[in-house]
């Protein structure tokens, strides 16, 4: 039987954990009660910080001979996300309380949970930005109202009610899905490349299961892991614009991976380049200074668009050519020459025909094209129809090999 692992420091928040521990107990729910302090001393736990410290890549004394907290800290939670990894199969969900520490400690250990496992972070820090907290998971945050230092009137119920969320979610399956499942693959899509994406799907529906990823950074990374665990089959990555955001500073970096787990796992590939024509800041009021005399377009009050430049987009051809040259498996790459986004068609506030001629030969004067790896030139917009019609049938045909 799979266990629920309650999770945090002893030294400091055993009374806590214990409460949560026998909530889930009573609920019917077996439970692991998991000490990650590196100061505790308790002894009534079920899996001790020795335990843990002892998935360091360097051995337990990686995390105990540090004097400075920080590093020790630190230490422990690299200890921590290897401890999870080794132990997933026996983990049917996991809940950790604390405040920004333990939050910090936690965390990146139940984001190497696959998505659909439990996971309930009760938190301090839970009413705030999450989102170096819950990454590209499925982390449910719950702000604890007080801090997590005793059991009160207050603590009681939060606490309470989380763990008897996790324990529904344990106890309770979910209906069947359909009996004969369909392959799942991934697509990715912003706001100006939607009607591109939506015909895609259109056209794949009834072979595929197709989830659609909102490219915000967050979303590409999410993409990505489901990549790595196996989940996707393959990917119409028509929206590369984090690429955008990673290079020139915007808010929607999906980071230095993106396209990593394309290259690990080998996985068919169709990709393009939507929304390559944009870097996304917040508000106009948020755009960095040495960018506000750019060409702005405002989306809404919370988004900024900055069109790429001629040079901008040299760099981002040539960042995404090195990726697609470590691509092993099948790969489309297509280039749309008329346009890589609605407001980058003719006649609209970013068409830029010089700056996307250069995003499209450093594509040509980077990729090595070979049978597997092939770039695919198209005088269409990224929204025509035509365009969707040709990379879902160039991902058809990869996929039936």
């Amino acid at each position: 039987m799979a266990h629920a692992y309650v999770v945090g420091t002893g030294d400091t928040k055993f009374d806590e954990l214990n409460y949560v521990k026998g909530l889930l107990q009573t609920a019917g729910v077996a439970v692991k009660l998991v000490d990650i302090g590196t100061l505790s001393q308790q002894k009534n736990v079920d899996v001790t910080p020795g335990k843990v410290a002892s998935f360091h890549p360097e051995g337990a004394d990686a995390v105990f001979r540090e004097s400075d907290r920080g590093r020790a800290l630190a230490a422990m939670t690299l200890a921590f996300e290897n401890f999870v990894q080794a132990n997933r199969q026996d983990i049917a969900g996991m809940i950790g309380l604390g405040g920004s520490g333990n939050t910090a400690l936690v965390t990146p250990g139940m984001r190497r949970l696959d998505i659909g496992v439990p996971k309930v972070m009760v938190s301090t820090v839970a009413s705030g930005n999450v989102a170096p907290y819950v990454g590209p998971s499925d982390i449910a945050m719950m702000y604890s109202v007080v801090d997590v230092a005793g059991i009160n009137s207050i603590s009681r119920v939060v606490l309470g009610n989380a763990a008897h969320f996790l324990a529904g979610a344990i106890r309770f399956g979910l209906p069947a899905g359909p009996a004969h499942e369909l392959p799942n693959i991934g697509l990715t899509m912003f706001g100006v490349t939607t009607p591109c994406v939506n015909h895609l799907v259109e056209r794949l529906k009834g072979q595929y299961e197709c989830f659609v990823f909102h490219a915000t950074g967050v979303g590409g990374q999410t993409m990505e892991k489901l990549v790595d665990s196996g989940r996707l089959r393959g990917v119409v990555d028509a929206t590369t614009t984090e690429v955008a955001d990673l290079l020139m500073g915007g808010v929607m970096s999906a980071g230095e991976d993106r396209l990593g787990a394309i290259a690990r796992t080998g996985i068919p590939y169709v990709g393009s380049c939507g929304a390559l024509d944009m870097v996304n800041f917040g508000g106009v009021e948020t755009v960095p200074e040495q960018y506000r005399k750019r060409k702005l377009h405002v989306h809404n009050a919370q988004v900024t668009l900055m069109r790429t430049t001629a040079e901008e987009n040299k760099r981002m051809g040539e960042w995404i050519g090195r990726k697609l040259n470590a691509c092993n498996g099948p790969v489309r790459f297509f280039i749309p020459e008329k346009g890589v986004s609605i407001i980058d068609a003719e006649g609209m506030p970013f068409h830029d025909p010089q700056a996307d001629q250069a995003l499209f030969e450093a594509l040509e004067r980077t990729v090595i094209q070979t049978e597997q790896r092939q770039l695919i030139k198209l005088p269409l917009a990224i929204n025509d129809p035509g365009f969707a019609d040709a990379m879902a049938d160039a991902f058809v045909q990869i996929m039936k090999h």
